[in-house]
């Protein structure tokens, strides 16, 4: 019913533009003759107006066929441009000279049946006439948008006078839906200053944009700058986040190259953009030729770094990814993710636990894979220490036993991804990791099968981290809860750490705990502040930030090494291997046989075994009655 009704309005407006044309060239005719005669009608020759009058009726019904042909009839008037300027342009034309060979051929035997002067002001009319009828549709439009922009006092600042800035400028004061107002635009290049894009004027550089934003009331920024280092954006983004204003900004130059730029391509700037450095590059295609036409299974396949890592390898070309995780919801939505972006993978997901052996036995007899990537882990730190037996059976025997079964199904790589929280462990969860790179270094030597680890600190915006719990922070009002003001942490973006962990495992021989550079440390306190400036609050203004005391098993700052560990290069710098320690394999596999019996009894004092193991954890005192 709804669509019929929009027809129906559609054919009324084209029959109402028809009819308004046909009577454009009746007036463009009489004007035209007059226009001759300064205009002075009364003045203008009976046998002129005769020859003019009677070429009339076909002169109408040719200008509404050429009209319809160059779609004059189809456009939206409303959203006219360039492109309907040109057909407008060119219909006149070619009606004026239609009209001309009409004249000139129905009077053969007459020299001039009108003045010459006629057809050029005939097409000069007509065209007129035509636009004022046509872009009246854009002058309605514009006082209602200065209507609106009285109304709603959404004020925007745009950085960038370039094609995403034009483009951003464009949508939003031709969409009747965004309740926004362009108030200025900001440019470094300053003979663009003072000059105008759609009305609105560039109004300075970069370092006048917090004048700016006070001086015209600017309620948002947006950043229309794709193309800019990330050094550069860093530095627009350190002077934006000074104003209070709610900051926005387009992905990157691929917009530019889709033709994307519009509104809803536009997200919201995040810590990553102040991070102010080049993203890791890693050459993923020289090397990743290791798990092309192999059985890659990854473990934890549904998490953070678990669902990087399978979209990193489906776009390698493998015979076969096995995604493995006990967790069904974000699982589900990884599986339907990699279908729409490789639907050529040949790909299996399975709900099982890593500690289930003989789950575990079916999948490798029934795939046999050729590669593992372990992801599958506990690593929620103050969570594991208030179930610190869920940590062992997790961590521990889950990796024992995938060990195990990589061993025996002569599995040819197994990467396990470590953390630097095992290095010199407080927490249970380090420690947890601390004897699954034991157990890799111990099963390398008994096994034809490669074991590795790759240990890396923080990722930025995983499950669990601060990023995802400041932000919700943030949209309640506060109080943002930093656990200390000098706590420090190293930090990379998800798909960074993954890409080099796959170069790790490139590199691979055999018993290596792979060490990712992870660049500067970051106060967490700092990225708290950041974040609250990016939301348009002020911290300790709008939004206050609360220090609750370390946690249980948290450290000021992590340690990518341990004492005795040295540092090996690679090929790339980013990558470092650690020198094993030592230690006695035989008694480590017998511990680990008592504290799998151990556990399996919920004991109170399992860091007490834990600690026997790893003689260089030193845990806190676990909170009272929690096992």
């Amino acid at each position: 019913m709804k669509q019929l009704f929009e027809d129906k309005k559609l054919w009324i407006r084209r029959v109402f533009l028809m009819c308004y044309d046909f009577c454009a060239v009746f007036i463009a005719s009489m004007l035209a003759l007059s226009a001759r005669f300064d205009f002075h009608f009364d003045e203008v020759p009976l046998d002129f107006l005769e020859n003019a009058w009677k070429s009339l009726p076909a002169a109408a019904v040719t200008t509404l066929l050429v009209f319809w042909i160059f779609r004059l009839y189809s456009s939206l008037w409303s959203y006219a441009g360039a492109v309907e300027m040109m057909y407008l342009v060119s219909a006149c034309i070619v009606e004026t000279f239609l009209n001309m060979l009409m004249i000139l051929f129905s009077h053969p035997e007459t020299g001039y049946p009108v003045p010459r002067s006629y057809y050029a002001f005939f097409g000069i009319f007509l065209f007129g006439l035509i636009l004022v009828c046509r872009y009246s549709y854009r002058v309605f439009r514009a006082v209602k948008n200065l209507v609106r922009d009285a109304e709603y006092t959404r004020n925007v600042l745009i950085v960038g006078a370039g094609d995403a800035g034009n483009a951003l400028i464009k949508e939003i004061k031709n969409s009747r839906f965004l309740k926004k107002k362009v108030v200025g635009v900001i440019d470094d290049n300053m003979e663009k200053v003072g000059s105008y894009i759609h009305g609105v004027k560039i109004v300075g550089s970069r370092g006048d944009i917090i004048e700016q934003c006070l001086e015209r009331h600017v309620h948002e920024i947006i950043v229309a700058m794709p193309s800019a280092s990330p050094q550069q954006m860093k530095q627009i983004l350190d002077i934006c986040k000074q104003t209070g204003c709610e900051l926005k900004r387009l992905p990157g130059m691929y917009q530019l190259v889709n033709g994307d730029v519009s509104i809803s391509s536009l997200k919201e700037v995040d810590v990553n953009d102040l991070l102010g450095r080049e993203p890791v590059q890693v050459d993923l295609d020289s090397i990743m030729g290791y798990v092309s036409d192999k059985v890659v299974m990854v473990t934890g396949g549904g998490g953070s770094i678990g669902s990087e890592l399978c979209r990193q390898i489906a776009g390698h070309r493998p015979k076969m990814l096995v995604l493995v995780d006990i967790y069904e919801n974000s699982t589900y939505d990884v599986q339907n993710e990699l279908k729409v972006k490789f639907p050529d993978l040949k790909m299996v997901v399975l709900i099982a636990s890593v500690r289930n052996s003989n789950r575990m036995n079916y999948i490798f007899e029934t795939y046999h894979p050729d590669i593992i990537y372990h992801a599958a882990a506990h690593k929620h730190v103050p969570l594991m220490e208030d179930s610190p037996n869920e940590a062992i059976k997790n961590n521990v025997l889950g990796t024992l036993k995938l060990v195990r079964a990589a061993d025996f199904y002569r599995v040819k790589r197994f990467v396990m991804i470590s953390t630097d929280k095992a290095v010199n462990p407080t927490n249970i969860m380090g420690a947890s990791k601390r004897i699954c790179e034991m157990i890799i270094q111990t099963y390398n030597n008994r096994s034809e099968t490669e074991y590795v680890a790759v240990r890396f600190g923080n990722v930025l915006g995983s499950n669990g981290s601060v990023i995802p719990l400041f932000k919700k922070q943030i949209e309640r009002g506060g109080p943002v809860t930093v656990t200390h003001p000098d706590i420090i942490r190293y930090f990379m973006t998800i798909p960074e750490a993954v890409s080099l962990v796959l170069q790790a495992g490139a590199y691979a021989k055999g018993g290596e705990i792979f060490i990712l550079e992870m660049g500067e440390p970051v106060k967490i306190v700092d990225l708290a502040k950041n974040l609250i400036l990016l939301s348009g609050h002020k911290p300790g203004e709008d939004i206050q930030i609360v220090f609750t005391g370390l946690r249980p098993g948290e450290k000021l700052f992590e340690e990518m090494l341990m004492d005795e560990e040295g540092l090996q290069e690679t090929a790339n710098r980013r990558i470092h291997i650690g020198k094993p320690i030592e230690f006695d394999e035989e008694r480590f596999l017998e511990q680990l046989k008592e504290l799998g019996e151990y556990v399996i009894t919920e004991p109170a004092d399992i860091r007490e075994w834990v600690k026997r193991i790893v003689p260089t954890y030193h845990p806190e005192e676990a909170p009272s009655g929690l096992c």
